[in-house]
């Protein structure tokens, strides 16, 4: 059984509670934990009798002598000492932590810090199949990645979907480009998309931009684009042919560029399979049972179902409600589902969409083998055939969640708190509890990175210090355009540095580097935080960035990899300079840690020991940074260790037994935190 500081600490915190009910009657809040400003007071600390002291009127100091005396024994603790005028602290037994944190980081076997609970599903990415994506939809899928990492290391079953709406208005648009702007029918598309010449994403990306601006030249072609949106809706003619077949080849782009990124997906959910299975007209008919719509004979909503958001359903409020758009105040009242020319409007099919995933429409998809990754995992995709082949005899269980998370930018908030009001509409009060918005800001481009791209900076632009990224103007840095340019900046970092000569290793270590410094670039700040992209700061190899933190690793590996080469001249020197395989006996390890001379060693270890804490953190606060800077922080208190003490060298084979033991939990903790990240190692930097 591994000994896990977490673990040690939750049970300090329920002991105490437990021992202050037993002796004095009072049931009391787990306490927080401290740390004393020396180790020799101990390496935590309680407070609480301070607080304890005006209920109980009686001295801290009597108080925590009386907890101390029975607290123990505790998994984990040594002893525990009353000081000053009532902090309990205590003293953990190091070596036994120590000997387990290893034993926990060489074998493997990564437990769970939470488990349970059901399932949780993760819907990220989510971008409209009508173009190439941008870095803003880089950042979205890293975090929505990175998260569902930290969901399943924190024992949680882990489902993760990317939503295709390929019957939206945006696929309406490039098919409206193809039809109006380009006359191409859909065995011309069809050609285009099979032309090895041609990138179809990047092509869709400037035939969308145009498009945009001939709305705004011919109000006539708007006219079009509701014809078009409704025939892709409906399903029928070359309209809705050619709808499909540009969405299935964007979406196939979009896989590939998260690929290189080690993004993958369960499940892709497409909303055509929303409207034809009627999972819409389902939640339409429920939402109009429950109350939760109204149709409007007159005013400007007039032939459309509206939805009340009023009251205490009016996802808007406070302060919020002041700073939302003039859009979002005009609609605080209601909001539009049905248009009155009988199409669903977006927030109606996510209706629908988060009534599936809680298992709350009593109906389900067909599904069929859509990708099959690297390594032999299946990506599956839903269909109208529900007793297709594939439905019967191999899809998993989709859906069915426990609690479902959306990774969609703040833009959408207001979108997102009309289907929790939805929820809360029909009842559903405690899945909508579950219901997270996993929000974030968008990612803009830095007055460098715009002006590197060949884009003039407004004024106000200049006042902002970035430059907005808009896919309607064809604004912004593409995804894929950004990942070669980080890795081909890789490529150039490993010749210069001669990690290796081979020059197939060359390419995949700069594919690991790059890989490493765009993740961590767009984790590293909060999700909260609008991002200016700057080519020069997302690709520096000091400093906190990914590439810093696989040096880390590199560093401990070579430590190892000399250990196993310098074989020395003098008789039995071969032994000697062999780097241990396990643990040094208990023993060592005490004496090794206590003291003045043990102290670096210690917080080294109790930093890497926090990694399960870490993670439990980040999940509860639904934050990936939290982990990106716990990341850097263990780089960084590796780093100094590795600066003061030389491991080789060492003379005292039992002190150099537990420097390469140090070594070990360190930078094993450090890789099972890069993978979290989705950080791969190169061997060599």
């Amino acid at each position: 059984m591994f000994l896990l500081y977490l673990d040690i600490l939750s049970s300090i915190r329920q002991r105490f509670g437990q021992m202050v009910e037993e002796q004095f009657g009072v049931r009391v809040e787990q306490p927080a934990l401290g740390f004393p400003p020396n180790a020799d007071l101990g390496d935590v600390s309680i407070t609480a009798c301070f607080e304890l002291a005006k209920q109980l009127r009686q001295p801290p100091r009597k108080i925590a002598e009386s907890v101390a005396a029975r607290l123990l024994p505790l998994p984990g603790v040594e002893r525990v000492s009353v000081a000053g005028p009532g902090f309990l602290n205590l003293y953990l037994d190091r070596a036994a932590l120590a000997a387990s944190l290893f034993e926990l980081r060489t074998t493997g076997n990564d437990v769970a810090t939470d488990g349970g609970g059901g399932k949780v599903l993760v819907e990220h990415t989510s971008i409209n199949p009508n173009k190439a994506a941008h870095v803003g939809h880089l950042r979205n899928s890293v975090l929505g990645d990175t998260f569902a990492r930290l969901l399943r290391f924190a024992g949680r079953d882990v489902e993760v979907q990317n939503y295709i709406d390929n019957t939206g208005v945006q696929v309406a648009d490039v098919v409206v480009g193809f039809v109006y702007l380009e006359s191409k029918g859909v065995g011309e598309v069809r050609a285009l998309i099979g032309d090895p010449t041609v990138r179809f994403d990047y092509y869709c990306w400037d035939l969308y931009a145009r498009v945009t601006q001939a709305y705004e030249q011919d109000p006539a072609l708007v006219a079009r684009r509701l014809e078009t949106l409704k025939a892709i809706e409906e399903g029928h003619g070359t309209v809705a042919e050619m709808g499909e077949l540009i969405s299935t080849a964007i979406v196939r782009l979009h896989l590939q560029t998260g690929l290189r990124l080690g993004i993958r997906y369960d499940l892709l959910v497409q909303e055509s399979e929303i409207l034809r299975l009627d999972f819409w007209k389902y939640a339409f008919e429920l939402l109009k049972q429950r109350g939760a719509l109204r149709f409007e004979v007159s005013g400007k909503n007039r032939g459309c179902w509206v939805m009340n958001l009023g009251g205490a359903a009016d996802p808007l409020g406070g302060r919020e409600a002041e700073e939302a758009s003039d859009e979002e105040s005009r609609e605080s009242d209601v909001k539009i589902i049905v248009r009155s020319n009988g199409t669903v409007t977006y927030v109606g099919k996510d209706i629908a969409y988060h009534l599936w995933k809680f298992g709350l429409l009593g109906r389900d998809f067909g599904y069929e083998r859509f990708y099959t990754y690297p390594g032999g995992h299946q990506l599956w995709r839903t269909t109208t055939d529900v007793d297709s082949e594939d439905s019967r005899s191999g899809a998993p269980s989709f859906g069915r969640a426990s609690a479902a998370y959306a990774v969609i930018d703040t833009r959408q908030s207001y979108l997102q708190r009309v289907v929790a009001a939805a929820f809360h509409e029909l009842g559903y009060h405690e899945q909508a509890e579950h219901l997270h918005h996993f929000a974030y800001e968008v990612v803009n481009l830095s007055l460098a990175a715009a002006e590197s791209l060949g884009i003039a900076p407004s004024e106000s632009d200049r006042q902002r210090a970035y430059v907005e990224v808009s896919g309607r103007r064809g604004l912004g840095v593409k995804a894929d355009d950004l990942i070669d340019a980080v890795i081909e900046k890789a490529l150039a970092e490993v010749r210069e540095r001669q990690m290796t000569s081979d020059a197939s290793e060359q390419e995949a270590y700069a594919r690991m580097v790059g890989v490493a410094a765009l993740r961590y670039f767009l984790l590293k700040f909060t999700r909260r935080s609008t991002i200016a992209f700057d080519f020069k700061d997302a690709l520096a190899f000091e400093g906190e960035t990914g590439p810093y933190l696989q040096y880390s690793v590199v560093r401990a590996r070579s430590i190892f990899r000399k250990a196993s080469t310098d074989r020395g001249d003098g008789p039995g020197a071969d032994s000697e300079s062999q780097a241990p395989e396990g643990a040094p006996p208990v023993e060592s390890l005490r004496s090794f840690l206590e003291g003045e001379a043990g102290r670096d060693f210690w917080e080294l270890i109790v930093f890497a020991a926090q990694l399960e804490m870490t993670v439990q953190q980040a999940v509860a606060a639904e934050e990936p940074a939290i982990l990106a800077k716990y990341a850097f922080r263990l780089a960084q208190s590796f780093s100094n260790f590795y600066q003061k003490h030389r491991v080789i060298a060492e003379p005292d084979l039992a002190r150099r037994a537990c420097l390469f033991f140090l070594v070990r939990v360190a930078s094993e903790t450090l890789i099972s935190t890069l993978d979290l990240l989705g950080i791969e190692v190169p061997q060599h930097m």
